[in-house]
């Protein structure tokens, strides 16, 4: 009985992790981003969207556009490879196989770089509040 609930709790989370890739982004003020040219607009805080195909290997797009939906800065997140794509059968490492390559982002910035460890805990800190 015991190793049937484990290997559900197994196969539910194999599922839940491979469906998904999540990242912390910290943006200007009264800006959005906008991903892989994904229709959604992201506010600061986490992100949660679809994993990447191959094509984002070497880097999955990105523009930050302010209100009046103006570009204000593009181009390429940095990607790892998905571990969890190996155990998605059976097209998981053929269509999914990328996901974002840092924990946090700081997009304020003229490039993409690693958000500081406090910038961390205020965007963690932020988005426990506002749920």
């Amino acid at each position: 009985m015991f190793s049937l609930k484990s290997a559900a709790m197994l196969a539910a989370a194999l599922i839940v992790s491979g469906c998904s890739t999540a990242t912390w982004v910290k943006l200007p003020d009264d800006s959005a981003l906008i991903v892989n040219e994904r229709p959604t607009l992201h506010k600061q805080g986490l992100i949660k969207t679809r994993p990447f195909s191959w094509g984002a290997a070497g880097g999955v797009p990105y523009r930050l556009e302010d209100r009046q939906s103006h570009v204000i800065q593009s181009g390429r997140l940095k990607t790892r490879f998905r571990v969890a794509s190996i155990f998605w059968p059976p097209v998981g490492i053929a269509y999914w196989p990328m996901g974002f390559g840092q924990r946090c982002y700081d997009l304020t910035g003229p490039a993409p770089q690693t958000c500081t460890h406090q910038d961390l805990i205020d965007l963690r800190k932020n988005h426990r509040l506002s749920r």
